[in-house]
Order: structure tokens, then sequence, then C-alpha cells
């Protein structure tokens, strides 16, 4: 399956706390190597570099995250300890393979048949 989701963090503004929803931080700051941020196992990751959106009129950071050769997608019952409850989204089990990862504060968008 091919897999989509909108993954939020919380700003990492050092320069200017003046920001707003839309303003994009430095690229070299933000837009991190896949394999940097989810680790070595993460074959058929595909993420964008990361965007000033508002929530709860606050701006936070939000990323599109596509993954591809997924078998199966959990939404954890509970949330796990690093879930911010003030940031949209929540721990997500993605198993490809025998291997699993875990994506934080993340929301669902598509899934999808790579092959109907």
């Amino acid at each position: 399956m091919l897999v989509h989701l909108h993954q939020f963090k919380r700003e990492e503004v050092d320069f200017d706390d003046n920001r707003t929803a839309g303003e994009s931080q430095t690229e070299d700051a933000v837009d991190k190597e896949t394999e940097e941020y989810f680790g070595s196992d993460a074959k058929g990751f595909e993420a964008e570099t990361w965007e000033t959106v508002e929530h709860d009129g606050d701006p936070i950071q939000r990323r599109s995250v596509s993954i591809g050769g997924v078998n199966a997608v959990s939404v954890p019952q509970e949330p796990a300890e690093s879930d911010d409850p003030d940031l949209p989204g929540r721990t997500l089990q993605i198993r490809m393979g025998g291997e699993q990862e875990f994506v934080e504060q993340a929301e669902i968008v598509e899934v999808q048949d790579e092959s109907p």
C-alpha cells in the first residue's frame, strides 16, 4: 500500500518569535534527509520540507510524508508517551515486510493499494 500522512511538530524558532503561518525556516534546519530523521531503516519513506501552519492560533510545523510498500498501518488505542496532546496527530505504527516504523505526531491523509 501507499500511505500518505501529515506529520506535525512544534515550531523551532531561535531567531524570530514573530513568524506567522506560511513562513518557512531555512531548508537545512528543517529539511533533514529521510534516513537522518527516521533512521537507516526508512526505505520507502519520502518526506517534504516542513512548512509553518497555524493550529489553535499558534504556528506549528507540518510536512507531508509518503511511504510505499506498507503492509499495515496501526493507530494505537492509547497515545504514546512522546505524543504531544497540544499538537494534531499521534504516533502511528507502519509495518513494511518484517519491519516496523513509528511515525510520531502523524495523521493519516490517504491509504491506497499500489496495484489495485
